[in-house]
């Protein structure tokens, strides 16, 4: 085997590892996410208002600014959103304001982006809870 060969092997050898540990990686944030629980929010105890509320877990990073308006959550916009292609699980933003709660389904196909949107509402509503 040529020096250039054993080269070859050597860096799809160092790739495909690389890949293999991301994916691991990519698998145990999965397992975080979905045994983080969303707060039971009071909107009640919420004086009306915008907060802003962010969530990371590798890949996707999300800040979000939620509007309380007579103990309503009156809108949800995502400031920011680093996903990929996650981009479909910003339809959960829509379900969080029918359901006025966080306990919603994820966007199905997207539901890592999901879960850590629902997290970021999640920060911005504990932030606002009365302490």
């Amino acid at each position: 085997m040529g020096k250039t060969t054993k080269f070859a092997v050597g860096v799809l050898v160092i790739l495909l590892l690389g890949v293999f540990l991301i994916a691991k990686g990519l698998e145990s944030n999965m397992h975080k996410l979905e045994a983080l629980e969303m707060t039971d929010v009071d909107l009640a105890g919420i004086a009306d208002g915008t907060y802003v509320g962010s969530y990371k877990l590798f890949p996707v990073s999300v800040v979000v600014e939620v509007a309380i308006e007579d103990h309503e959550l009156a809108g949800i916009r995502i400031i920011e959103h680093r996903h990929g292609r996650g981009k479909a699980a910003e339809a959960v933003v829509d379900r969080v304001l029918k359901a006025q709660a966080l306990q919603v389904d994820s966007v199905s196909g997207a539901t890592y982006s999901s879960l850590v949107i629902l997290k970021a509402i999640d920060h911005a509503l504990a932030g606002a809870q009365p302490q």
